[in-house]
């Protein structure tokens, strides 16, 4: 009988605190997805799988475990990270940055915060070099890129470095408007900038990503993974024949994959691995990494203004991080709360689009250098 009992009540024999605690922290990420609206197609799957993995003795997780499944066929062969790469692909339209190729380097100077935080949390001590530059990749403001970087760099962390990755991009509103106006005047925030509209032809469209990936590959054949599904993606989406497979991967390969991904990152947060000092530093430095993408790109932009005489308005060095579309939109809304007819969309969303890309390459070199690196020492 006391046998019988014993199996009834196992799962609350083994419950320990620390397990409650991570209930709490699941809980808190569907709240915030739910009431916050903060990325709930990915907060909202990585909460609950952080629950579903905290129950003691769950079935979903081990050997057998529907989610252990997931992970070791869509995290571990990074097969999910390159899906969603080939859905986001579809989704950018790169011809605001063919129009105006030199907002790519406020795509690239936006990256800085990644090697910035790279180098402090090596100061640290905590952490090795590639779990370090496992946390620099959240800078990269891309989520799918901090999962693969992670993935190759540092699985003990994956949880708490997507969890942040994700919970950042959605705070973009948040974090960079204060960034913003403490590095700018108002007289620059009130820069306005001439756009002229040029007709991209088709051929540049369609062979853009063909040539991007030939560079990118040829320089650092470990990108062909990140770049290539990315402009894939886009290739299907600029050639014009292939309408409904670009809407199948827009629509529903992005809403499936985000969906396992998440709940699946989920799975990883065990309280074991998630509690401890190591996540609270990992949190606080992927939030350094996002205030230091903004300003790097800020800064850039008003060191060139040195040299220009058609200035550019700094904020646009702001729009140089992953996060689309919205660093692009807090940049016009700041524009206009300066000056209600200065429009700079066009041209900070060119410079959001150069940072999808930017984030892209930078993980690529961080997955290209660390070990080139570590192999010399």
């Amino acid at each position: 009988m006391s046998a019988l009992w014993n199996e009834l009540l196992a799962g609350i024999i083994n419950l320990e605190i620390k397990q409650v605690i991570m209930f709490a922290v699941g809980g808190l990420l569907i709240y915030l997805a739910i009431a916050k609206e903060y990325e709930p197609m990915l907060l909202l799957p990585i909460g609950f799988g952080a629950i579903l993995c905290n129950i003691p003795l769950s079935s979903a997780v081990g050997e057998e475990g529907f989610l252990t499944i997931l992970y070791n066929a869509g995290i571990k062969t990074e097969l999910f990270p390159v899906l969603i790469f080939i859905a986001v692909g579809a989704m950018i339209d790169f011809k605001p940055l063919i129009q105006n190729p030199f907002m790519l380097f406020f795509g690239a100077a936006a990256q800085f915060g990644i090697f910035f935080t790279m180098m402090f949390a090596l100061s640290t001590g905590m952490f090795t070099l590639k779990e370090a530059a496992a946390i620099g990749i959240i800078g990269a403001a891309d989520g799918p890129t901090s999962i693969y970087v992670a993935k190759e760099f540092a699985q003990n962390y994956l949880g708490p470095i997507s969890v942040a990755a994700y919970s950042y991009m959605s705070l973009v509103p948040i974090i960079q408007p204060p960034v913003i106006k403490l590095l700018t005047t108002s007289n620059e925030r009130k820069i306005r900038m001439k756009y002229t509209q040029v007709e991209v032809p088709k051929i540049i469209e369609i062979l853009f990503p063909i040539v991007i990936t030939l560079i990118a590959g040829i320089i650092a054949p470990i990108s062909v993974a990140l770049v290539g599904s990315l402009m894939f993606g886009n290739l299907i989406r600029a050639c014009g024949v292939l309408n409904r497979l670009s809407n199948a991967a827009q629509n529903e390969l992005a809403n499936l994959v985000t969906l396992l991904l998440g709940i699946t990152i989920g799975s990883t947060m065990t309280a074991e691995a998630f509690l401890n000092i190591q996540t609270l530093m990992i949190l606080a430095m992927g939030l350094v990494a996002f205030i230091f993408d903004t300003a790097g790109g800020v800064l850039f932009a008003k060191f060139l203004n040195l040299f220009l005489r058609e200035k550019v308005n700094p904020m646009i060095g702001a729009a140089g991080i992953s996060a689309f579309p919205m660093s692009g939109r807090v940049v016009q809304r700041l524009a206009t709360k300066e000056d209600p007819n200065n429009f700079i969309l066009m041209q900070a969303m060119s410079a959001n689009v150069a940072g999808q890309l930017g984030s892209v390459v930078a993980g690529s070199l961080v997955l290209a250098l660390v070990p080139a690196v570590l192999a010399a020492m």
